[in-house]
């Protein structure tokens, strides 16, 4: 569940709140697991509510950077992603500017809709696409930055 957390989090104290939030909220609330699914997709699902419900309570301290337009769109080439790192990319989703990063996580990663992403974060759908598009777009430009 910490990889989890990291992917939310600016940094590991971040994940750390998190995953500490998550853990309380998981032996807090074990006795209402009611063997539906797995376990692991149950307390899953707590920590990401629980780094969503950790970006809303700091969403106010944190000032959102966009990228308006990109000038071009560079296709990340295949060789540049076996190159990196899991810790390396770890690393440039963790610098994603907050919207992109939650959106990023929700769609690629933990397979939400927009619609749903939009529910949780109270945007517009058309505000998650948005930010998922910039997002890739941000994490293209900086691989591609690596490889130059």
């Amino acid at each position: 569940m910490y990889g989890v957390c990291l992917r939310f989090a600016r940094n590991t104290l971040e994940a750390d709140d998190i995953l500490q939030e998550g853990f309380i909220k998981v032996f807090t609330f074990l006795k209402d697991f009611r063997q539906n699914g797995s376990l692991e997709g149950w307390i899953r699902r707590i920590f990401v509510n629980t780094a969503i419900n950790y970006y809303h309570s700091k969403e106010d301290e944190w000032k959102e950077t966009t990228i308006d337009k990109a000038e071009s769109y560079h296709s990340v080439a295949e060789d540049i992603l076996g190159k990196i790192s899991t810790k390396d990319l770890l690393r440039l989703i963790q610098e994603l500017p907050e919207g992109y990063r939650m959106v990023f996580n929700l769609y690629v990663i933990e397979g939400y809709n927009h619609q749903e992403i939009a529910e949780m974060l109270h945007i517009s759908e058309n505000t998650s696409k948005s930010q998922l598009s910039r997002a890739r777009m941000a994490l293209q430009e900086r691989l591609t930055e690596r490889k130059k």
